[in-house]
Order: C-alpha cells, then sequence, then structure tokens
C-alpha cells in the first residue's frame, strides 16, 4: 500500500508530467547485434533538442524536457528496448514483462525490508510504553525537587522519552525513517518507466513503428491512447482494489488515516481519464505495474513469508480466509 501512497504524494508532480507535451526530438541509432557470436550491443539513444530561449511561460516545459532528458529516463528507454530485442515478444508482452522484471528484483525486496522494519518498531512499543511510565514517574519527583512547572515536566519528558526512543531504534536498527525508502525508490522508478514510455511513444523514431503495431486485441497501437476507456478502467478499479484491501488491515483507523484513504480513492478515480489521454503503452504499463504490486501485497501477507523473514510480531494463521471474510462483511453484508 506504500507504493500507492507515494503515488499519491507525487500525484501532482505526475499530473504535470505527463500533461505537458515532449519538445524533444529523439532519434535511436540501433546498433546491430550478432547472433553467431551472441553478443548483443544495446541501444544507443541520442537525444537532441532543439536550441531556443527559456521565456518566464517556459519554464515548467523546460523542467519537463530536462525530465525527460534525464539519464534514469534513457536507462529505462535503453532498457525496454533491450528487452524487446533480446527476448523478441512483441511490444505489449515486453512491457509487462519488464515490469514485472523490475518490480520483482527491485521493489519486491524492498517491500520485505520494509515489512521487517515495521514488525521491529512496532515490537517495541511494548517496550517504548514501559519506559515511559517510569520515565513520567522520575520526571515527577525530579520536577517536585526542582519545582518544575507542569510546562517545564512535560519538556523534560518529551525530551527524554525522544531520546530513549531513538537508542532503542538505534539498537534495534528500525528507524521508522526506513518504512519510506520503498516509496523514495519506487516512486521515481515509475516516473522514469513512464516518461520512457512516453519518449518512445511520442516522439518520432524506429522504434515508434514497432510500438504502433505491437499493441493486442483492442489495444494494438501502444503509440495512442485507448479510445475504448478499457485499460483506463481496469488501471482505476485495480487501485482501488489496492486501496480497499490496505483499509482491511486498519482495524481501527484514525481520522487523518481516513482522511488519507478518501484522498486516495479519489486520486484512483482520477486516474482513469488520466491515463485515457496518454499512450496505450504507458496504460499498460500503469496497469502492470499495479496488478504486480497487489500480488506482491498478497504474497507478503503470508505465514510462510513471515516466518522466513522472521517477524516479530506475530501474524494471522490464515491471512487470505480472514481477507476475504473482512472483505465479505464490509461490502457484501448489510
Amino acid at each position: 500500500m506504500l507504493s500507492v501512497v507515494g503515488l499519491v504524494r507525487g500525484g501532482v508532480l505526475k499530473l504535470r508530467l505527463l500533461q505537458l507535451p515532449v519538445r524533444g526530438v529523439c532519434s535511436v541509432v540501433n546498433r546491430k547485434w550478432s547472433v553467431s557470436t551472441g553478443t548483443i550491443a544495446c541501444c544507443h539513444w541520442s537525444h537532441v533538442r532543439a536550441a531556443s530561449g527559456v521565456r518566464g511561460g517556459d519554464v515548467a516545459s523546460s523542467w519537463y524536457d530536462s525530465l525527460a532528458d534525464s539519464a534514469l529516463v534513457h536507462l529505462c528507454e535503453n532498457f525496454m528496448v533491450s528487452m524487446q530485442q533480446v527476448s523478441g515478444l512483441p511490444w505489449w508482452l515486453s512491457i509487462v514483462v519488464a515490469t514485472l522484471s523490475v518490480r520483482s528484483l527491485v521493489t519486491l525486496p524492498l517491500a520485505a525490508y520494509q515489512l521487517v522494519i515495521i514488525s521491529k518498531v512496532e515490537a517495541l512499543q511494548a517496550e517504548i510504553a514501559d519506559v515511559a511510565k517510569r520515565l513520567r514517574y522520575e520526571v515527577s519527583v525530579r520536577a517536585r525537587e526542582r519545582s518544575w512547572t507542569d510546562k517545564q515536566s512535560r519538556v523534560q519528558f518529551q525530551r527524554n522519552l525522544r531520546r530513549i526512543r531513538t537508542q532503542l531504534y538505534v539498537r534495534e536498527n528500525c528507524h521508522p525513517f526506513k518504512t519510506s525508502l520503498l516509496v523514495w525508490v519506487q516512486l521515481p522508478l515509475w516516473i522514469s518507466f513512464s516518461l520512457a514510455l512516453r519518449n518512445l511513444s511520442l516522439v518520432q523514431s524506429e522504434v515508434q513503428g514497432d510500438l504502433a503495431a505491437g499493441g493486442a486485441l483492442w489495444f494494438s497501437d501502444l503509440t495512442s491512447p485507448d479510445s475504448t476507456w478499457i485499460l483506463p478502467v481496469c488501471l482505476g478499479l485495480a487501485n482501488l482494489l489496492i486501496v480497499e484491501v490496505f483499509s482491511l488491515q486498519r482495524r481501527n483507523p484514525t481520522s487523518f488515516q481516513k482522511l488519507l484513504l478518501n484522498f486516495i480513492r479519489g486520486f484512483s478515480v482520477l486516474m482513469v481519464p488520466l491515463a485515457a489521454t496518454v499512450p496505450c503503452s504507458m496504460a499498460l504499463y500503469w496497469f502492470t505495474s499495479s496488478l504486480v504490486g497487489f500480488s506482491h501485497n498478497l504474497v507478503l501477507r503470508s505465514s510462510r513469508i513471515h516466518r522466513i523473514l522472521r517477524l516479530r510480531t506475530d501474524g494471522s494463521a490464515s491471512p487470505y480466509r480472514d481477507l476475504l471474510s473482512a472483505f465479505i462483511k464490509k461490502y457484501c453484508q448489510h
């Protein structure tokens, strides 16, 4: 679910990125590769930018051009093209395989590591509560000795509790900031692959012709938007499903968590018309990424995975049955 939250944090950024036109001209020089020697030379991408002055109204476009021409985006472009050339798969299936590969090799281990950190943090809460109880008593004794005011007592308590809590996190190597590591890795990858596919689909190049004929079923042209809205609607439903599954894991959500969930629901709905305006290659990548993320979320709920990761918090012996029961109770029973 943190992946979804991360997408929400960068929601405004994505809207600006995806709606701005690509002003660069990309030319692709495909190097020949020899089958007999078994060596393959990766495609070399050269981006030619038109020289022009930057006016006040073009600041956003210039910023977008710089991001679309960044090294990480070029690396994603090379990866996608190399994946398609090596595998020989049609472009639509190559996008699916590339998305599955990157998310399984990069984000899945980070998600497992995040789960370990969360488990350690949750296991420390009982010890922190016990420490806070003893600390409160010690501060009250010292306050009477030194005639501290209530404000001074609260300051001393909070300062010492914060110091002790930090020491416990250092001892267990589980600072809560590490739980956001997945977002800081997944969000740039999501943006970079989106921009890479947009460049490949909309910029005049040899690959654009292959993408135009590399689709399947109703999205035969990967360089044009999905006029049937099937991919965008499927994307919205997948994102909403992820949000609802995450909400079922929160038994007593706070007001802020409820507000955040409603915001994510709204953003998931907003992604539907947005996905209908971008090339099918991007919509297919978004949909595949959401499905892979949802499957990873289910895998990490397994009790066997919890034993392998040696999580300190006790999980359910039948997580999938409990999830299904909670879903039916919330949405199917009145």
